[in-house]
């Protein structure tokens, strides 16, 4: 007995897509605005990795007290110290402001709340980053995004064809720049976890499309007298249940990350999550719209 495929969505549907391209250019448009406005005033949450200062993850034998831990380390006067807790209720991760001095007065800082903490703490992890660190790790991070999204760009125009390229680097650079707006509106840490989400973002974002893009050149081959508007709605109706089951299998694994995950991987979760939805939708909306204005796919349709 022969198990047979599942099809969440049916595979016979004639959504048009192509006809409600001018209302997803609206929201495409809403999002690029949102985004920008918020990087303006907002700015982002700059991590330790980036803005430098001390980093302490600590682990108590007792549930965690945030206020009165507060109160203990206030007495320390080492300026903004910002106390969260994570994962189990005595986990607790300290957040110090980087202090005028040396690394010599760094780690005194750090020794003197370990001093005020106690015996009684477990010490998970604990980071110094220096301005100047900080700086060249930012500008490495931005660098490493856009070359990755340029590459994948140019890696669709070598397979496709220059204008499946210029599609796929404008869909990717849009995921992850509204990715980005999601760090500042929501002020999430963006430091080198943040860098790895978008990466990876990119990669998940580019895979969906690059199945779109193989299914349109395919169609092109087969129906090489059909309007481009038919043979995009067609494309994009013949993935869409393969679509929907990578999205959705996808979020089970990240879900519960993202809840029960933890604050270290809250922003890695959730820049994902959100990149799911925001990918799958430009697949459909941003990278197959925008074939509608390129020049002709002369030589994909000449091909038999």
């Amino acid at each position: 007995m022969f198990l047979r495929p599942v099809h969440i969505i049916p595979h016979d549907t004639k959504i048009d897509f192509v006809g409600k391209r001018w209302f997803a250019f609206g929201v495409t448009i809403v999002l690029m605005l949102v985004t920008i406005v918020s990087l303006f005033v907002n700015g982002l949450n700059f991590g330790i990795d980036f803005k430098g200062g001390i980093l302490i993850e600590a682990k108590s034998q007792q549930v965690v007290d945030i206020a009165a831990l507060r109160g203990d380390l206030a007495t320390l006067n080492l300026g903004e110290v910002a106390l969260q807790q994570f994962g189990s209720p005595d986990d607790v991760l300290i957040r110090i402001q980087r202090q005028e001095g040396d690394e010599k007065v760094q780690m005194a800082a750090v020794q003197a709340v370990r001093d005020k903490l106690g015996p009684s703490y477990e010490y998970r992890r604990v980071e110094v980053v220096g301005p100047t660190v900080g700086a060249e790790l930012l500008h490495a991070g931005i660098m490493a995004t856009l070359l990755a999204i340029l590459a994948i760009g140019a890696y669709v125009a070598f397979r496709f064809e220059w204008q499946f390229g210029v599609a796929a680097f404008v869909s990717t650079l849009h995921d992850v720049f509204v990715t980005v707006g999601l760090y500042s509106i929501l002020q999430l840490d963006f430091n080198l976890t943040a860098v790895a989400a978008l990466l990876t973002l990119a990669g998940y974002s580019i895979n969906d499309t690059v199945v779109v893009f193989d299914r349109i050149r395919e169609t092109l081959r087969r129906q090489r007298a059909s309007d481009l508007k038919e043979v995009i709605n067609a494309s994009v109706n013949q993935t869409l249940s393969r679509t929907t089951m990578t999205a959705g299998t996808t979020l089970l694994a990240l879900l519960p990350l993202l809840f029960i995950g933890g604050e270290t991987l809250l922003n890695f979760s959730a820049a994902l999550t959100w990149g799911i939805f925001i990918g799958t939708y430009s697949s459909i909306y941003v990278a197959a719209a925008l074939m509608l204005y390129m020049p002709p796919l002369r030589r994909i349709e000449k091909k038999s």
